[in-house]
C-alpha cells in the first residue's frame, strides 16, 4: 500500500506517521506539505519507506497529482473548514482512500454529503479518526450496543486531561487553540430534542454517569453532535461535551464572552486559553473516583424494558496508580495521532472496507479491537510492555 500524507510533519500528523512506517502492509509513504524542506527534515529521520514532496494544496491540479498511484490518502492538515472538503473530494475522485482527524462539526456535514460519490467510486473514506471525534465516537458506540434502545449520546472529555508536546507548543499551538476558540464561541450545532439546533457553547448539561456522582458538562462544538443522529434514529440527543475545574471554566467563559462581544479578538484569546492549559497541566487534580473520566462516551435508553445507562471511559483515577501516571504521560500527539495511525492499518490491510463517507461509529470499525489496538500501540511509543494499558477502558452500567 502507498500513503499520501497531507501535513503528515505536523504536530498531530507526525505521530501517525512515525508508527506507520512500521506496519508491514505499507509499502511506501509520501509526506506531503507545503513546507518542504520540514517535510524533508521529518522523512529523513524516519526509514527508507518514507519520502517528502512540496504540495500546495490550493493548487488542485497538484493535489490532484500528488494522489496518482497512492492507495490512502491520510489528511492532517488544518485547518479542515478549509481544505478538508477539497482534499476528500480530491481523493474520491482519483480513487483514494481516505483518512483523517477532521474535529470541526461544520466541514463534517459538507464531507458527509459526498457519501454517495465515495460509494460509486468505491471509495472508503473515515473522517474524524483522532481522540475526539475517534476513541470518543468508539466508546459511544460500545455503550450504545449494550442497550436495546438508545435516546440519548454524550462524548466528553477533560479539557486539560491532555497536553500539547513541545513541538506542538512551537509549531501549531495557534492552531489547536483557535479550533477551540471557535467552537466555545458564537453557536454550534447540536442534536436535542429529535432535531439539530444551533445553540450557545458552554451551557452546562448534567451526565448522570453509572458509577460516578452527577457531573457537569459543558457544550462544546464538535463532529459527535451531527454524526450520531444519522447512524441512529431513535437518537432524542446527541451532544459533544468538555468539562473541567469550576474555576478554569469561569475563566473560559468571561473570555468566551468577551470573543462574542469583540472586546477580544480569537486570536487573542487563543493565547489566553493557551495560557489556562499551561497553568492547568501544572496543577494536580483532586483525589477519589468520583472526578469525571479523562475521555467518555455515554449512552442512556432502554435495557430489558427498563431505563439504563453506560458510561465507556479512560478513567481519571483508577486503584492501580501506575496506570495513573501511564495515562498522564500520555499527551494530545499520542493520543490523537496514534488513533489515526491503527485506522490506517486496519485500510491498508483490508480491516476497513466499507465504502462511503464514514464517521468511526458508522459500525465498519470493531470498538473493542480498535481500542486496544492503539493502547497497545501508545504503550509501544511510551516504551511500556505490550499490555500495559490493556485495562485503560472503563465500562459501567447502571444495572
Amino acid at each position: 500500500m502507498k500513503i499520501l500524507a497531507i501535513g503528515g510533519c505536523g504536530s498531530m500528523g507526525r505521530y501517525a506517521i512515525r508508527a506507520a512506517q512500521h506496519y508491514s502492509s505499507i509499502e511506501k509513504i509520501i509526506i506531503a506539505d507545503i513546507d518542504k524542506e520540514a517535510a524533508e527534515t521529518f522523512a529523513a529521520s524516519l526509514n527508507q519507506k518514507v519520502s517528502a514532496i512540496h504540495l500546495d494544496i490550493n493548487d488542485a491540479s497538484a493535489l490532484k497529482r500528488s494522489m496518482e498511484d497512492i492507495n490512502i490518502v491520510v489528511n492532517t492538515c488544518g485547518p479542515y473548514f478549509k481544505f478538508g472538503t477539497p482534499i476528500l473530494s480530491a481523493a474520491i475522485s482519483s480513487g483514494c482512500n481516505y483518512i483523517d482527524i477532521c474535529d470541526d462539526w461544520e466541514p463534517t456535514i459538507d464531507m458527509m454529503k459526498l457519501d454517495v460519490k465515495a460509494k460509486s467510486a468505491g471509495v472508503s473514506a473515515t473522517i474524524g479518526l483522532g481522540a475526539s471525534p475517534g476513541l470518543t465516537n468508539l466508546m459511544a458506540l460500545i455503550a450504545i450496543r449494550e442497550l436495546d434502545e438508545v435516546s440519548t449520546v454524550y462524548t466528553g472529555w477533560d479539557i486539560g486531561g491532555t497536553s500539547l508536546d513541545e513541538n506542538a507548543m512551537q509549531q501549531s499551538e495557534n492552531a489547536a487553540m483557535m479550533h477551540g476558540i471557535e467552537q466555545m464561541t458564537g453557536q454550534v450545532k447540536v442534536f436535542q430534542n429529535k432535531a439539530f439546533k444551533m445553540v450557545k457553547p458552554l451551557q452546562k448539561i448534567n451526565v448522570d454517569y453509572p458509577g460516578l456522582i452527577n457531573f457537569n458538562g459543558n457544550i462544546f462544538g464538535h463532529p459527535e453532535a451531527v454524526t450520531f443522529p444519522h447512524y441512529f434514529p431513535t437518537l432524542k440527543n446527541s451532544i459533544n461535551l468538555a468539562h473541567g475545574g469550576y474555576a478554569e471554566f469561569l475563566i473560559l467563559k468571561s473570555i468566551m464572552g468577551l470573543v462574542n462581544l469583540r472586546l477580544l479578538s480569537k486570536r487573542s484569546a487563543a493565547n489566553l486559553f493557551s495560557l489556562l492549559e499551561s497553568k492547568q497541566s501544572t496543577q494536580k487534580k483532586s483525589e477519589g473516583t468520583d472526578y469525571p473520566p479523562v475521555m467518555y462516551g455515554f449512552a442512556r435508553g432502554i435495557k430489558n424494558e427498563m431505563p439504563a445507562s453506560v458510561g465507556v471511559c479512560i478513567p481519571s483515577n483508577s486503584d492501580d496508580k501506575d496506570m495513573n501516571e501511564q495515562i498522564k504521560n500520555i499527551g494530545m500527539g499520542e493520543i490523537t495521532g496514534i488513533p489515526l495511525a491503527c485506522g490506517i492499518k486496519m485500510l491498508a490491510e483490508g480491516h476497513i472496507n466499507q465504502c462511503g463517507v464514514l464517521a468511526p461509529e458508522a459500525g465498519h470499525i470493531e470498538p473493542h479491537k480498535f481500542i486496544n489496538d492503539v493502547f497497545e500501540e501508545i504503550s509501544r511509543v511510551l516504551g511500556l510492555p505490550k499490555d500495559s494499558l490493556n485495562e485503560s477502558i472503563q465500562i459501567t452500567r447502571s444495572w
